[in-house]
């Protein structure tokens, strides 16, 4: 490479693009994404919690039967299904950049702040 291209390399729209098109477009990314599964873990969260406080409030009336087995098979179930759907999260992220690095860093960061 010769100083006339580096120059116009460093000082041109080409670094921005680069580092525009290979960091900051996947942390974005990356960042939307965690944002969204934080927000969507917690509305499950809470719808969850209210499907149990209501299977409770039924038990105690008398109208169901609650199988404490039951309730801790579901429960593990739902923890697995997200743990397996976090990993393809992961798994994708990592793939929109050749080393998945800012992608990652920006999902980390969406779960940090959503």
């Amino acid at each position: 490479m010769n100083n006339g291209t580096l120059q116009d390399f460093l000082s041109g729209n080409s670094l921005q693009s680069f580092f525009l098109g290979n960091v900051g477009a996947p942390f974005l990314i990356g960042l939307a994404v965690g944002y969204f599964a934080k927000k969507a873990l917690k509305f499950a969260l809470i719808m969850g919690g209210l499907a149990i406080v209501l299977m409770f409030i039924t038990e105690y009336y008398g109208f169901t039967q609650i199988s404490d087995e039951g309730l801790k098979n579901a429960t593990t179930l739902v923890v697995n299904s997200m743990k397996t759907f976090a990993d393809f999260l992961m798994n994708r992220l990592s793939h929109i950049t050749s080393r998945g690095l800012s992608a990652v860093a920006g999902f980390a960061a969406g779960l940090k702040f959503g």
